[in-house]
């Protein structure tokens, strides 16, 4: 795929253009209500969506920029544009809210921003959505608690191994959780015969 018609180069220039526009913003002092998914979750719909493409600070862009770098380009290659950009939100779309609704229920309701619930998708669906995994689990042939179990022991920790404070770790696990059942169904996938693990 040409590098201008990646979706992966188009989601991180939208990165890039949410985060100037958030400069603008809060020069003004509206940058919170614009960008950030706050409870109650209707009560400023559009952040819904703008959530998932902000981001706080500068290293915080940075770091999910180079994530979503490295894993989008290797997703999208089994994968269509519209496909992508679709699950890219979808799942970051998912993650906030459930941080929001879970922050809401054990303390004080928490504001959230940043790819990196989709992000987070992308790498569950990478790890799943390959064909080697695919092989494996064909071999195998676990049963459906096996792979709960073993998928909730991944997302366990991988929630561990990025535990920081100020961190949406419930974003992370339910964006990876999301990734990898969606990868274990190959639901990204185009059915064109390209594979994640097949091509060079």
């Amino acid at each position: 795929m040409v590098l201008r018609e990646s979706p992966t180069v188009e989601t991180l220039t939208v990165l890039l253009v949410v985060f100037l526009a958030q400069s603008v913003a809060a020069v003004v002092g509206v940058e919170g209500y614009l960008f950030a998914l706050a409870p109650p979750l209707l009560a400023r719909p559009w952040t819904l969506v703008t959530n998932v493409y902000a981001h706080g600070s500068v290293p915080h862009l940075v770091g999910n920029g180079v994530a979503l770098g490295a894993i989008g380009l290797a997703v999208e290659r089994a994968t269509t544009r519209v496909r992508f950009h679709v699950f890219f939100l979808l799942t970051g779309v998912l993650a906030a809210v459930v941080q929001v609704l879970i922050d809401g229920l054990v303390g004080a309701p928490t504001a959230v921003l940043g790819a990196s619930g989709a992000v987070f998708g992308l790498v569950g669906y990478a790890v799943t959505g390959n064909a080697l995994v695919h092989r494996l689990v064909r071999r195998l042939r676990p049963d459906r608690t096996t792979l709960l179990a073993v998928g909730a022991f991944v997302v366990g920790a991988v929630v561990l191994v990025t535990a920081a404070p100020n961190v949406a770790l419930v974003a992370h696990g339910v964006g990876f959780g999301a990734g990898l059942m969606a990868g274990h169904r190959r639901t990204l996938h185009a059915g064109s015969g390209r594979r994640l693990a097949d091509r060079r």
